[in-house]
């Protein structure tokens, strides 16, 4: 296959891609204190609506999910209006757009949230959150969730993904990776329950597996998507067998016909040229499209593309799009990409936003 396979189109489920270079979330704090986006945040997903697909920072789905400042949310209904506009502009411009829904559970602070954060068990990571005063404070141990707390949580997912779909999004992400709530259940390191939400990697896989039974029906499974991380240790995340746990789980998703898997490759330990053997293993069982994400440059994902077994759909950059919203246009004309400057990555207006200029 030629260099040219990462600009032809494709699709994941209903949703159908002008090309195969997809916009990774990516947190940029953009929003104001109610989780509403700013005005701001549709100029700048609409500069970068040449990527096949747009899947957008994360977005709280209830208040007790929302454990970061100023990120956006999609629980009330000014934040759903302001979305609307975010993804009628993208879609203007000939863009897709998927809203990844995500709970940040125990990486989270009562200050922001109103309550002392959730998880899986009353495990407290290690480290320092920013508190809604924007000092360091050390993370709170978390109350491990019961059966009710756990329906909650569901409800709010479903909720959140019909107001997105009302908003207009061509899907829905559930973020499953990085560290977060369903993260939390899935891995070893922070689940520790002997309970029917524990032990076994069937135990440990049934929040997320409830979520995207919930968001299926609420947003349609092949308007769907779930993101995974098997090795990524941010936010204090670790599993005995990551093989095991995560082969388990996409099989387990196999059964939704969803959309696609989008597998985060960060920490692997042996980075290889193509796809991560785990992540093949997760395509195989999982039997649909996938999107693969971990710092992929244009001949990268061309091995990734040929890759039969892993079934590729699209490869996620992250950091480039930010400094390079002709991101497309530049990894298929060669042209060198500027680079973005992490001090406006968090928070602020249009500086380090918007302002970044697309190629001559």
């Amino acid at each position: 296959m030629s260099d040219v396979s990462l600009f032809e189109p494709d699709s994941v489920g209903d949703i159908s891609l002008c090309n195969r270079v997809v916009m990774a979330p990516m947190t940029r704090n953009r929003a104001d204190a109610q989780g509403v986006p700013l005005p701001c945040v549709a100029t700048y997903y609409t500069q970068r609506a040449t990527a096949g697909l747009i899947i957008s920072e994360a977005v709280a789905v209830c208040r007790q999910g929302s454990g970061y400042s100023l990120i956006p949310g999609i629980w009330t209904d000014a934040q759903e209006a302001a979305w609307k506009k975010v993804i009628a502009a993208v879609h203007q411009a000939g863009g897709k757009f998927v809203l990844q829904l995500m709970h940040t559970g125990r990486i989270a602070h009562s200050s922001l949230t109103g309550e002392t954060p959730v998880s899986a068990s009353a495990i407290v990571p290690e480290g320092t959150v920013m508190a809604a005063d924007f000092s360091w404070q050390p993370f709170e141990t978390p109350v491990a969730l019961d059966e009710a707390g756990i329906g909650a949580v569901v409800e709010a997912f479903a909720r959140a993904s019909a107001r997105a779909i009302r908003a207009g999004a061509d899907g829905v992400e559930i973020h499953g990776a990085n560290g977060y709530l369903p993260d939390q259940f899935l891995r070893t390191g922070s689940n520790i329950r002997s309970d029917g939400w524990g032990g076994s990697p069937a135990g440990r896989s049934r929040l997320l597996l409830e979520i995207t039974r919930a968001v299926s029906e609420a947003a349609g499974a092949a308007r769907t998507g779930v993101r995974l991380s098997p090795w990524n240790p941010f936010n204090g995340m670790s599993d005995r067998n990551p093989g095991i746990t995560f082969r388990d789980t996409a099989e387990r998703l196999a059964r939704f016909r969803l959309a696609y898997l989008h597998i985060n490759e960060a920490g692997a330990p042996n980075p290889a040229p193509g796809p991560q053997q785990l992540t093949r293993d997760m395509a195989r069982v999982f039997g649909g499209r996938v999107l693969i994400n971990a710092g992929y440059d244009a001949e990268r994902a061309r091995l990734a593309l040929e890759d039969r077994v892993a079934n590729v759909a699209g490869v996620v950059f992250g950091v480039p799009f930010i400094a390079n919203p002709d991101l497309v246009r530049r990894l298929k004309e060669d042209i060198p990409l500027a680079a973005a400057d992490p001090a406006t990555f968090y928070g602020g207006g249009e500086k380090g936003y918007t302002d970044y200029p697309a190629a001559p």
